[in-house]
């Protein structure tokens, strides 16, 4: 006996609906299972499948969908809307696959362009202490929400450095990470392990942040220069930029939950600054957490331009903006103003902590602070802007943050927006 639709018309096999919408069996049992594409009948017996000739639309769209590469869970979205509702979310899911190529694309010339440079250095060996030098600045920002400071940054001759800490004791952890670090400036790294002076450095400012209890910590990113080289470490979600003449790539990977949501497919960068547990980290300094830091090594040129900072701006900066600021700004004392200015348009939510550094031939690297004025669209109040070094040769101590009565802005590792 032949199965009917309701219609009275004949059914399709599994196999023959397979063929006629280009899908195969497998995948139909799969869709059903999902409620995706449900046959209209089951037989009790056998349960073979039957679908209505009618539902062959459904199933092109959905195999034409999973040729775009579309998630399953966004198929399901796009089949239930109407077609002018449809369309518009197909154009949107392929101008995102087109980003995400292009910042595929970017790190691709980042990782070609850095592993080039490695194959200069090993045919055209360069002296470790090449006449390079860093011109730097260091800016921090309270923001136009939070009531406390609990970033640091730090600009130095050979070490630049962002902090955000969090929690009861946030403020002293991240002013404490920096002074941590600032002992390297007057290490001989000359024929040092860059990679290795930098991790011992941060490990003690583990210790003392672990000190403080397990609902206090901090992020850590930071550079130390010996010649033409970088030692880059990593922890948490502050982030490291390199301006170069293809680009801006940024050098870190954040150790949070959404970033961990984002590499698994779960979730989209889109919906990233709104999820609920988007200043959640995975890895910090403190915090109860395990010392597990990001450690990489770098090869330098002079013009390329740097930037550290903490969330407070690259969550509320998209990196376009970034690059358009960096680009240009003369000094990176302008540079960090005019960031910490963008922040501001964006509504500065969070405390902001940045460093832009420009590498440059030896001699002409310097140390300064910077600072923005209340200029349009600011919302006055006392000044915002706190420096953190002065002008080269001796960098000036961070200043101490307002001591925090109440917990602070992100908790322990489990830490709140």
């Amino acid at each position: 006996m032949e199965a009917v639709d309701g219609a009275g018309g004949e059914l399709l096999t599994i196999g023959a609906f397979a063929r006629a919408s280009r899908l195969s069996p497998k995948a139909l049992r799969l869709y059903d299972e999902l409620g995706l594409l449900t046959p209209v009948h089951v037989d009790p017996l056998s349960g073979y499948r039957h679908y209505a000739p009618a539902q062959l639309e459904r199933a092109r769209l959905v195999a034409w969908l999973r040729r775009l590469g579309m998630p399953l869970a966004r198929i399901r979205e796009v089949c239930e809307l109407a077609p002018g509702a449809a369309a518009g979310a197909v154009a949107a899911y392929w101008a995102q696959v087109e980003a995400d190529v292009a910042a595929r694309r970017d790190l691709a010339a980042f990782l070609v362009d850095q592993l080039e440079r490695k194959d200069t250095v090993m045919t055209e060996p360069t002296d470790p202490t090449a006449p390079l030098a860093l011109r730097c600045a260091a800016l921090t920002d309270q923001g136009l929400v939070r009531a406390v400071q609990q970033d640091a940054a730090y600009a130095g001759p050979r070490l630049l450095a962002v902090a955000d800490g969090y929690g009861p004791g946030g403020a002293p952890a991240a002013t404490a990470v920096i002074e941590a670090l600032k002992a390297l400036e007057d290490v001989d790294l000359t024929s040092a392990d860059l990679l290795a002076v930098l991790e011992e450095a941060a490990l003690h400012a583990h210790r003392a942040a672990r000190s403080a209890g397990e609902e206090t910590g901090s992020t850590l990113t930071a550079l130390l220069r010996s010649g033409s080289r970088l030692g880059l470490l990593h922890i948490g979600d502050s982030r490291a930029y390199v301006l170069r003449d293809s680009g801006l790539f940024r050098i870190t990977h954040d150790h949070s939950l959404v970033q961990s949501l984002i590499d698994e497919g779960r979730l989209t960068p889109e919906e990233a600054p709104s999820h609920p547990q988007r200043a959640q980290l995975l890895r910090s300094l403190g915090g109860g957490a395990d010392f597990a830091p990001d450690l990489q090594l770098l090869e330098v040129r002079p013009g390329e331009r740097y930037l550290l900072c903490t969330d407070g701006l690259a969550g509320v900066v998209p990196p376009e903006a970034i690059q358009e600021a960096l680009a240009g700004a003369a000094t990176p004392q302008q540079a960090v103003a005019e960031l910490v200015r963008r922040t501001h348009e964006a509504g500065a939510p969070d405390n902001v902590g940045c460093v832009v550094a420009d590498v440059v031939e030896g001699g002409r690297g310097g140390v300064a602070g910077a600072g923005v004025g209340r200029d349009a669209g600011y919302r006055p109040r006392p000044p915002l802007h706190r420096p953190y070094a002065v002008p080269t040769p001796v960098p000036a101590p961070a200043p101490t943050p307002v001591p925090s009565t109440s917990p602070g802005s992100r908790a322990a590792a489990g830490r709140s927006a």
